[in-house]
Order: C-alpha cells, then sequence, then structure tokens
C-alpha cells in the first residue's frame, strides 16, 4: 500500500479537481434523448456541443454553438433527417464542422454545420451510408485517417465506409456472433478492439477483415461491457464481475492471458463509459445514471491503474461529452472538460491542475492531435499507416498581466534620454513579468526614435538637416540596438530562470 501512494504522490495529476461551472453557464430546457442505448447521447468539439434529443415522429439531435449558455427555445433548429431515434453521434476529428450520426432507422448520416450553428432545420445530410440491416448504434472515426468512418450495428456488422466517396470500403460480417458492445481504434488506426455480448475482447485488423487476438471472458458478468485502445497500445475495459461487481481492468495486447491490473468500484447498474485522454494518459469513468465521474492515471509501473478522486454531484448523469483538447483553457490549467446530460440540462464540469506559475505549462500540455488528417482515405486503404499529426496548445496561451510591466516599458525611454545603456538589464525582481514585454517595449521606443526624424524632414522642406543633429540620432538608433540585444538575453535568461523554478515548485527537480 505503501508502494502505490508512493506512485500517486509522484504524479502531478494528484490533485486534479473537478468543478461544475455556475448555472448561468448551463445550457437549460435541453430535452434529453431517454433511449435506452447505452451511448453518451452527447459529443462536442471546440465549435460545437451536439446532444441526442427527444423528437416525436422521428430522431433529431441539436447543434449549438460551444459559448451558448441559457435557456433554449423550443424553436431552436435542429438536424431532424432520421426516421427513427438516433443512437450515436461522433464529430469529425478533422473537421469541426462534421458530425456523423446513427439511427434505429439503419442509416448512418454525415452532416455539415455552418459556423455560427444552425440557423433552420437540418434535413439533408451530405452523405447517406446504408449497409446496415438493423438499427446502428456504435460511431468511430479513424484517428488519422481523412474521412474514414468506422460503424457497427445490431446486426454483428461491422461497416469501413469512405465518406468522402459514400463507398462501403469494408465489412465484417461472421468475426461477431452477437451483440458488439464498443469499438474503438488504436493510435495509429491500424486496428480496432471491440467487445461483444459473448464477453469476449477482439482485435481486429479492419482492412484484412481478421481477428487478429481472442480474449474469452474478459469481464464475467452479463452487463454490457466497454474497451478503448490506449496509445501505448494497451487497452482498458469496463465490465461487472460475477457478483455484479463493477470493473475496471488492463490488458497488455501482446498477451490476453491474464489482465495486468483489475480495479472493483462498486455494485451499482449503470455501465462505465471509459473516456481516455491520450495526452494526459488519464481516464475518466462515467457511469450513466451515476452522480459521480471517477478518473485514473496509467502508468507503467505496479499497480498500473492509480485511482485519483471522484467528482460527485447530486444529481444523476444521463450521458456526457468529452472536449477534445483543442478546446480546453490552457490559461485555467484547464485539462479537461465534460458537458454532463442532465434530464433537461447540459452542465459544463472543469477538470483543473493547480498551478500559480505565470508560464505555459507544456508538462500538462503535451503536443495533441490536430485538425490536420495524417493519411487520405485512399493511402489508408492501400494500407499505410500514421499516429495523429500533433499541435501545440502554446498558442492558446496568454500571459496574465504583470504588475511590472509598467516599468520594463519605462526603462529603454529612460536610457534613450539618458544616452546609456546602464539600466537596460531587468531587475530580479521582474522574473515574473512576461518575456515578451522587453522585447515589445524595445521595438516600440525604436519606433518612437526613429519617427522624428521623418517628422524633422517634412517640417523642414528641402533644407537639410544639419549634420551635428543627424549624428547624434544615428549613435542613438545605435545605442537603442545594442539595448535592445541586451533585453533579449535578459528576457531569455529570465524564460529559463521561471521554468526552472516552475519545475522546482512542481518537485520535477
Amino acid at each position: 500500500m505503501s508502494f502505490r501512494r508512493g506512485v500517486v504522490r509522484q504524479s502531478k495529476f494528484r490533485h486534479v479537481f473537478a468543478q461544475a461551472w455556475k448555472a448561468e453557464h448551463c445550457i437549460d430546457d435541453v430535452r434529453v434523448s431517454r433511449v435506452t442505448w447505452d451511448s453518451p447521447l452527447c459529443a462536442v468539439n471546440p465549435k460545437f456541443i451536439a446532444v441526442i434529443i427527444e423528437a416525436g415522429g422521428g430522431g433529431a439531435f441539436l447543434v449549438v454553438p460551444i459559448s451558448k449558455s441559457g435557456r433554449i427555445d423550443q424553436s431552436c433548429p435542429t438536424v431532424c433527417g432520421h426516421a427513427a431515434p438516433v443512437l450515436d453521434i461522433q464529430w469529425s476529428p478533422h473537421d469541426d464542422n462534421i458530425i456523423a450520426s446513427a439511427s434505429e432507422d439503419c442509416t448512418v448520416k454525415v452532416w455539415q454545420i455552418p459556423d455560427g450553428g444552425l440557423t433552420s432545420p437540418m434535413t439533408e445530410a451530405i452523405v447517406t451510408l446504408e449497409g446496415h440491416s438493423k438499427r446502428v448504434g456504435i460511431l468511430a472515426w479513424h484517428p488519422s485517417a481523412f474521412n474514414i468512418l468506422l460503424t457497427a450495428g445490431c446486426d454483428n456488422v461491422i461497416c469501413v465506409w469512405n465518406v468522402g466517396t459514400g463507398e462501403l470500403v469494408y465489412q465484417l460480417s461472421d468475426a461477431h456472433p452477437d451483440l458488439i458492445y464498443s469499438v474503438s481504434w488504436n493510435k495509429d488506426g491500424s486496428a480496432v478492439c471491440t467487445v461483444c455480448k459473448d464477453k469476449a475482447l477482439r482485435i481486429i485488423d479492419p482492412r484484412r477483415g481478421t481477428v487478429l487476438k481472442v480474449r474469452e471472458k474478459v469481464h464475467d458478468g452479463t452487463r454490457p461491457m466497454r474497451a478503448v485502445f490506449l496509445s501505448d497500445g494497451k487497452i482498458l475495459t469496463t465490465g461487472f464481475s460475477r457478483m455484479s461487481e463493477r470493473q475496471l481492468a488492463l490488458w497488455d495486447m501482446k498477451d490476453l492471458s491474464e489482465p495486468m491490473a483489475v480495479q472493483e468500484m462498486d455494485t451499482s447498474n449503470g455501465v462505465l463509459l471509459p473516456f481516455y485522454d491520450p495526452d494526459t494518459n488519464m481516464v475518466y469513468l462515467c457511469g450513466k445514471g451515476d452522480c459521480t465521474i471517477r478518473y485514473f492515471e496509467v502508468t507503467d509501473e505496479s499497480p498500473y491503474v492509480h485511482f485519483l478522486s471522484l467528482y460527485s454531484s447530486k444529481e444523476p448523469q444521463r450521458g456526457a461529452g468529452f472536449l477534445s483538447k483543442r478546446g480546453v483553457d490552457v490559461n485555467k490549467c484547464e485539462i479537461a472538460r465534460f458537458y454532463k446530460l442532465h434530464e433537461r440540462k447540459v452542465e459544463p464540469i472543469s477538470m483543473t491542475v493547480p498551478r500559480k506559475a505565470n508560464l505555459f505549462q507544456g508538462d500538462l500540455y503535451p503536443d495533441t492531435a490536430g485538425l490536420e488528417p495524417a493519411l487520405l482515405a485512399d493511402e489508408w486503404i492501400a494500407g499505410q499507416d500514421a499516429p495523429p499529426l500533433l499541435v501545440s496548445l502554446s498558442s492558446g496561451y496568454t500571459a496574465p498581466p504583470s504588475k511590472h510591466r509598467d516599468t520594463h516599458r519605462s526603462k529603454p525611454k529612460l536610457t534613450s534620454q539618458d544616452s546609456g545603456t546602464g539600466g537596460a538589464t531587468p531587475s530580479a525582481g521582474n522574473v515574473a513579468s512576461s518575456t515578451s514585454t522587453p522585447t515589445t517595449a524595445a521595438k516600440e521606443t525604436e519606433e518612437e526614435v526613429s519617427q522624428p526624424r521623418v517628422a524633422t524632414r517634412e517640417t523642414d522642406g528641402n533644407a537639410e538637416r544639419p549634420k551635428k543633429e543627424d549624428d547624434v540620432l544615428n549613435e542613438l538608433l545605435a545605442e537603442m540596438k545594442a539595448l535592445r540585444a541586451v533585453v533579449l538575453a535578459q528576457s531569455q535568461r529570465i524564460e529559463l530562470l521561471e521554468r526552472q523554478l516552475a519545475r522546482i515548485e512542481d518537485g520535477d527537480v
């Protein structure tokens, strides 16, 4: 037990805390679907929130901008082109305006949402995919190949589509003898893992149509299971024990004979939906009908799955949407955000790491999957594999206002008036200021020095400026350039010291 506590103590996520947003930032009067299918019922990206809602005479889902809050009017336009209830929705990882929906009407439709949201009901999809003989309840976009979408239905068939052409490129009809519960791509999209009503975990190559590995009885219970591929190739599953206790298990793809770790939680009936963050290697478990969200960190050290904490509230969740990392607020050290579905409300919940440092926290935000696809659909179909292309989140960071900023701006001006460089070195007390400020100040001052030169030419007409005045200004400009070089060097030194200080505060040194 002491060993496990030691591992948790070393984690930078040991103090992650969850906090629900205030009531005025929630979305109210959303008639969340009552469909019994075990899907999250919600999908979120940095632009939009989509929620499957109750609809008479067909299936519909609501799409609103992520900045939307307050009451949703009953006349608010929806996406309502399905002839039966919608069971699952998923945003494309490579286009924030494209969303796919799966329905009981046996079809999958792909929609293009205009920037700003809907202004009228949307009934015409850009692509309709027809290939299942029973209702379709699972969608999974390829993580790195453009326009590749996997679907699974109650006909126990998995289909892989090229959405760009509407073509069914692969179909696996004999891999599963019973209802498929979940499907998850691996990191580079070369394989998928599935769990089925027969309690087996399968690893499948969808292009060859072959089952690579099978593990019988991943969980002994008869209730639905879930499986998700982790970025290092391991597989995390949720399910139930023989005594109906909810379980979390970690599996090594190379050896499925025994789980690497198993954790039992409680005896609730709700299916545990796992949401995995590959950047932090954290897993969040949301049980349908639960009032809690548990979160764990997966590491390479025993016991491999470390319970961190849980968020608890008074009202149970009907489902939840998990925001992609590109949409979180890096200025507040937010590492994840959920959109919890109540009966008639959508409530954002932020997961935050408490930090005091005034710099972008690179250790919390490694490069994450961006919108640019690594492969085109034809390239993946031809046999190529590639992990997602990564982007930095540092561009979303804004340095907080510094009490030393005015001091920085005044120093170069004072120096230029005195024609000296002795005061150019920032003091040690200015360490907490923005590193870009000294450079900006130097540029502003250089512009201010050069502007009078132009103004003098305009007022003097064709008369030549006295040579002495030109010499003084040239000397001043040379000193300003030297001053700028000093300021840049000191700025880089301050940034280095701040990084070292942040590492010391976090216990990394």
